[in-house]
């Protein structure tokens, strides 16, 4: 009977209360999985429809929420069993604080990343100048962005240096404007040269009609009258057209005798009463 006795205290302080926390804390274990399942697909969802999140962020997002609610679901069922979670946690404050200052400028570099991803002030396939660095964007990724040089050079840039610079997308918008000079010679006819460059406008299909092409005088310069020509083209045709309407202007002017002088300078020599 005593043995009996012993076995039913045992089993009232013991195990009982064990093992109702031990219940409580595989339901704690399964709710907290499943709300984290539930909130990560839910991050993946608005983030897939989002326009402004980068694909490459969707999943870190969602692994992130996920591991969250996990982390906290821990702490839940270590307190469930007794366990001081207020040290716990201030260790992993202490813990997280130190692996952040051991990579500030990689933390820095992902932070920046997921500022360019969230605003996109470029995307893969846009031309861009980044603090005077000019080419095509081929990748955004987390810590850096690749891109190459107009003349096929590879580059790495780490984030923080592109999100502190200033930057210049050459494809977000649609129309870009060439601009060009052209001298023509003191003694030409103005409005002729003007009449022959819009005339080189026209013909080009590239040039647009809208917003209309400007020929004006611009500067007069030291050796030559300076016609200022600023049509407007796609995007994609500005080179193009530059390097046509140059070279069909300048035949244009040779056709019909307007010059593009040389840079001249008169020189006066004066003669003093000793002959030198």
């Amino acid at each position: 009977m005593e043995n009996i006795e012993n076995i039913e205290e045992i089993v009232a302080e013991v195990i009982v209360p064990y093992g109702f926390n031990i219940v409580g804390a595989i339901a704690i274990l399964i709710i907290g999985w499943l709300i984290a399942s539930w909130a990560s697909k839910r991050v993946r969802k608005a983030c897939d429809k989002s326009e402004r999140i980068d694909a490459t962020l969707t999943p870190i997002l969602s692994q992130t929420v996920k591991v969250l609610i996990l982390i906290a679901t821990v702490i839940a069922v270590l307190n469930r069993f007794g366990v001081e979670t207020t040290s716990l946690v201030a260790l992993l404050g202490v813990a997280g604080l130190a692996v952040g200052l051991a990579l500030q400028g990689t933390l820095s570099n992902f932070s920046a990343g997921v500022m360019l991803m969230l605003f996109r002030p470029f995307n893969v396939g846009d031309a861009v100048n980044i603090s005077g660095v000019m080419g095509v964007v081929d990748e955004i990724g987390l810590f850096s962005t690749q891109m190459h040089t107009f003349d096929n050079i590879y580059m790495v840039i780490p984030n923080t240096n592109i999100w502190g610079a200033n930057i210049s997308n050459f494809s977000t918008n649609p129309t870009r404007r060439v601009d060009m000079v052209f001298g023509i010679s003191y003694t030409d006819d103005i409005d002729k040269a003007i009449k022959i460059v819009r005339e080189a406008l026209a013909a080009d299909e590239r040039v647009l009609k809208d917003p209309e092409p400007m020929v004006a005088v611009g500067e007069l310069g030291d050796s030559s009258v300076d016609l200022f020509v600023r049509p407007w083209t796609k995007a994609s045709d500005l080179w193009p057209a530059r390097f046509a309407l140059i070279k069909d202007i300048k035949e244009r002017f040779d056709k019909e005798g307007i010059t593009i002088p040389f840079p001249q300078r008169d020189v006066h020599l004066y003669k003093t009463e000793n002959g030198k």
